[in-house]
């Protein structure tokens, strides 16, 4: 090593090339987009309503225990009582708290949505970008299964599936609501990948030798990434509404704490001849403002493929 005129060594280079980076490229890039769609929802005032309105309902289902004044299932009150300081939805037929089956009900009621709204889309996804992609007989086979699904009436299709395999529990209602709601969204998502087939961009990828399937996943997938996301909180809206009305019917397991099953036991004790309307009025609300919520926020998510409905907010 050589010294300088002044007899001291000189300093070591640097070399910023060796210098290890923690941050993962790829999760940061992700991060960024999803920072970005979320404000961009975020600035449309109903998306906006909507997010709120969903958050509380998430939460407090997800804190039921914390936040319930009892159990859900404790049957000790006296039965039929009317609002009060201690019971302000007042008690069941039963002599359980209203209010406290009405929180806990929003666990199976709001899991049963994303549970099945996320199965459906991701049916519709794979049924409808495929659909619309190839162009073999194994594609007029889906099409002939997918109109099919079309045709036949979704509730009585659903009652009749429930009926059979009745008392199968929320795993069941979940499994009717996927089989009788994934077709559509697969109509929706095909007709816009048959749009986009003859892009540029999937021509290229087709001539550099891409695979069939990658580039559905990895050229068309992206750029319908919006509409998915709309199918999934429609499909999610469908399936709040369907459990409701299985768990109503007395399709569903009667001994489970929901939505749809403080319904059916309010028409079963015949509340509103009792003058107990909040037994029925309560959970047919919050049924309603979980359906509303997540159309609210479909409203951004619109925003996010169509940037000119910013003068419609």
């Amino acid at each position: 090593m050589t010294t300088s005129a002044t007899g001291l060594k000189p300093l070591k280079e640097s070399h910023p090339q060796n210098t290890v980076r923690h941050e993962d490229p790829v999760a940061t890039r992700a991060l960024r987009v999803v920072g970005r769609a979320f404000a961009t929802v975020w600035t449309v005032p109903k998306a906006r309503f909507g997010l709120i309105l969903f958050g509380l309902i998430i939460l407090t289902a997800a804190f039921a225990p914390v936040v319930s004044p009892y159990n859900p299932k404790e049957n000790d009150f006296g039965r039929s009582l009317g609002l009060s300081g201690e019971h302000w939805l007042g008690t069941t037929a039963s002599g359980q708290d209203v209010l406290s089956q009405l929180i806990w009900g929003g666990r199976i009621s709001v899991t049963v949505a994303m549970v099945a709204g996320l199965l459906s889309t991701c049916i519709a996804v794979i049924v409808g970008l495929s659909w619309g992609y190839m162009r073999t007989f194994s594609g007029e086979f889906v099409g002939f299964l997918v109109n099919l699904f079309l045709v036949i009436p979704s509730l009585p299709l659903m009652i009749i599936i429930a009926a059979y395999l009745q008392n199968g529990g929320m795993s069941v209602i979940i499994l009717v609501i996927v089989l009788t709601g994934w077709a559509w969204g697969a109509r929706v998502l095909r007709s816009q990948t048959q749009s986009l087939r003859s892009r540029d961009f999937v021509t290229a990828a087709a001539f550099s030798g891409d695979g069939t399937w990658r580039i559905i996943f990895h050229e068309i997938f992206p750029n319908m990434l919006s509409l998915i996301i709309n199918n999934f909180f429609g499909a999610a809206t469908a399936a709040v509404l369907a459990e409701s009305g299985l768990e109503f019917l007395g399709l569903g397991d009667s001994t489970t704490i929901s939505w749809g099953t403080m319904l059916y036991w309010a028409q079963n004790n015949n509340v509103l001849l009792t003058g107990q309307w909040a037994l029925l009025l309560a959970p047919g609300l919050m049924i309603a403002l979980l359906a509303v919520s997540m159309t609210f926020i479909n409203f951004g998510v619109d925003r996010l493929s169509n940037p000119r409905l910013r003068e419609g907010n």
